[in-house]
């Protein structure tokens, strides 16, 4: 195997006494002296060669800022792609830049910014090598970028403060850089380069040295809000209005303090609308900022379909916003521990009693790369109560065999729910994966008892034993006549089985098997699936409107086509099929999005799912559509429309969102949310609210 280890390996960041002005011109004399790196090797399209157009990094700092410069020369400047200006851009569609900083030098977590040739600006918060990855995380920094006829080059301004790092003189972290040149379908990292580790995998990256002294300026942050405007309800309208606001505390440089009091999201988008037609519960993703920051010390998942921890279960109720009085967060990391705890308390709405809601969360670092940790959840009323505790571990590992990934995570967690016997109340996960870039082996077994009610996070399903078993060969074609293909991706099968807990009988099970997948040169995805599904009705369920699904014992086979386009290009797309066999009859399922670029400022979206069930107890089809158009003025102004409607509720949902960040760390927001029943074929407003809210920062 090819080192992964380039020389240098090392980067010495380099002091300045004054702050510099970020405008991407590169030309103040201090960038003379720093040491500059320039050795990127390919990880794609051939792995292990030198980076085919030059690229150059160095680091200043003072005490409270640090300042990255970015050369990425180019031959080609017009073949430059960068299609996105706003904030939090799709960085895997354009042309970019990425820095990951490992703060602790824990070699697990870091710290991820990541900028495109038009100054776009997104940054994610990575834990556990990669299998945290909070891309919703908003950190407090800048960037500037030009393009002149020898390439794009920019300046990045990171305060400290946005970080959290050791409290000691002087450091030394671990950083990796990558760049993507999306037309030569290109991307090439300093350090750690193979196929089997992505960049997120920080044990692989190189060292940055030479910071003294530094701390973060800004210990109290104080970040207080207004929303005004109204709202009209069918034929009643009110005004809204709302003051509120966060307490920032840096109690040391690795643990922040956060109060907040008459917690607000009049900004937040709609959920998209989903069309249920299995019996199972529905996830919906948090997107409410407060809760996103910091998510990743909180986590304690078996799995996605079990969560002990869901942050939607706060001041939603079936859809509905409920008010957040306020709350207390203490998240960070001591030494070697990492520490989240939350607190907040709703008020009282329509018969929903005033609910305490906690959680204690606890990760030690053991080993290289693991870790053993627990959890609390608290829920509490006047009149009801949910607990849950548990305890977990993950090993994880780089260098099994030598150089191959490992992860194995066990959990066990219990609840204690008022009016439900404390027995028949635990669950337990064990997961255990060997991923590489020619084949994925993964194994998984849950068991989730009867009376385990986790009431502050999510389950899909209940009262089950489940086992899984995955084996996928990713093989890299070596013949001449099969040049234009990057990768096949065949899976010999992949079992999934689930078993009701209380009577130990097969209750589903699911036989999938990929005779043929492929990824080409030109990064076109496709994939060919028969899956044979086994189902157990005990009860009848309503599938869609009147009809229902009788109880029995049920076998079908689904074939599966699926096939992707480059994201990068201007237009691009997905197109999802699934046919055969469905429970009393036959079924055909189709999804589509569409992607297109119009410039830098303008990108338009769109999506379709369609289900055409052909059953004996009926016939029936279902649509859901979206669309969206957004509109970047430049990195810091942004507005968009989202827009959709199905024919499960017959309701059009639009979206109008307005935003401007006139100083780092402060937002404008001009919100305007429609709803339009369509029944009997009548486009009638049901509900329209019209918001403004404005956030601003102060700092000390």
């Amino acid at each position: 195997m090819i080192s992964q280890t380039s020389e240098p390996h090392e980067i010495t960041a380099y002091k300045i006494e004054n702050n510099i002005k970020i405008d991407g011109i590169l030309d103040e004399s201090f960038w003379n002296n720093p040491q500059r790196i320039t050795n990127f090797t390919q990880r794609e399209l051939h792995n292990g060669e030198p980076v085919t157009e030059r690229t150059e990094v160095a680091i200043v700092y003072t005490s409270e800022t640090m300042y990255i410069g970015v050369w990425c020369y180019e031959s080609d400047v017009k073949g430059i792609i960068a299609k996105n200006m706003k904030r939090d851009f799709e960085y895997w569609n354009d042309d970019n830049f990425e820095i990951i900083f490992d703060t602790y030098l824990d070699r697990k977590n870091g710290y991820v910014f990541v900028i495109n040739p038009n100054g776009a600006r997104s940054d994610v918060m990575v834990t556990d090598e990669g299998h945290g990855f909070n891309i919703d995380w908003n950190g407090v920094w800048g960037a500037a970028v030009v393009i002149n006829e020898k390439g794009w080059f920019a300046e990045i301004e990171i305060p400290f403060s946005t970080l959290k790092f050791p409290d000691v003189k002087s450091h030394v972290w671990g950083v990796n850089f990558e760049r993507n040149i999306r037309r030569k379908k290109e991307q090439v990292f300093w350090q750690g380069w193979s196929r089997d580790y992505d960049f997120e995998l920080v044990s692989h990256a190189g060292l940055l040295k030479g910071l003294e002294d530094i701390r973060g300026k800004e210990t109290f942050e104080l970040k207080p809000f207004v929303t005004g405007g109204y709202e009209r309800i069918d034929t009643s309208t009110k005004d809204v209005a709302k003051i509120g606001g966060d307490v920032n505390y840096l109690i040391t440089p690795t643990m922040k303090l956060n109060l907040t009091l008459n917690t607000d999201f009049a900004q937040i988008e709609s959920d998209r609308a989903q069309i249920n037609l299995t019996r199972f519960s529905v996830y919906f993703p948090e997107k409410r900022e407060f809760f996103l920051e910091g998510y990743d010390n909180f986590k304690m998942d078996f799995g996605e379909s079990i969560k002990l921890f869901h942050t939607r279960t706060i001041g939603i109720n079936n859809g509905e916003e409920i008010p957040i009085i306020g709350g207390v967060r203490l998240m960070g990391k001591l030494n070697s521990t990492n520490i989240g705890f939350l607190t907040m308390q709703t008020q009282k709405k329509d018969g929903i009693p005033s609910t305490n809601y906690t959680v204690f969360r606890m990760k030690q670092d053991v080993f290289e790369k693991s870790y053993i940790g627990m959890i609390l959840t608290a829920k509490n009323d006047a009149e009801h109560f949910n607990y849950v505790y548990g305890a977990d571990f993950a090993y994880n590992t780089s260098s099994l065999f030598g150089n191959r990934n490992f992860l194995f995570y066990g959990g066990v967690a219990q609840s204690l729910t008022k009016g439900l016997e404390s027995k028949d109340n635990l669950s337990i996960e064990l997961y255990t994966e060997l991923p590489s870039d020619e084949f994925f082996v993964n194994m998984e077994y849950k068991n989730l008892q009867e009376n385990f009610k986790p009431e502050m996070g999510f389950l899909k399903r209940g009262n089950f034993r489940y086992k899984l078993f995955t084996t996928q060969m990713l093989l890299r074609p070596r013949t001449e006549f099969m040049s234009l293909l990057r990768q096949f991706d065949f899976k010999p099968y992949e079992i999934t089985a689930y078993w009701t807990e209380s009577t130990n009988e097969l209750e589903t099970a699911y036989f999938e098997f990929r005779p043929l997948g492929f990824v080409t040169n030109s990064v076109e995805y496709f994939t060919f699936n028969i899956v044979r599904v086994f189902e157990r009705l005990d009860n009848p369920y309503p599938i869609f409107e009147n009809i229902k699904v009788p109880t029995g014992r049920y076998w079908f086979t689904v074939y599966e086509l699926a096939l992707q386009t480059y994201q990068g290009r201007n237009i691009s797309m997905l197109n999802q099929l699934s046919w055969g066999s469905r429970w009393t009859g036959t079924s055909i399922s189709y999804y589509g999005s569409l992607s297109m670029n119009l410039n830098k400022h303008i990108n338009v979206s769109a999506d379709y799912e369609y289900n055409n069930f052909d059953l004996q107890q009926g016939h029936f089809i279902t649509n859901n559509i979206g669309g969206r158009i957004d509109y970047a003025f430049n990195p810091k102004m942004n507005s968009s429309i989202f827009g959709q409607w199905n024919n499960e509720t017959d309701d059009i949902i639009l979206n109008f969102r307005f935003s401007w960040i006139p100083i780092i760390g402060s937002d404008v927001y001009f919100v305007i949310n429609q709803r339009y029943s369509t029944v009997n074929d009548k486009i009638v407003a049901t509900n329209t609210t019209l918001l403004a809210k404005v956030i601003w920062r102060f700092s000390l």
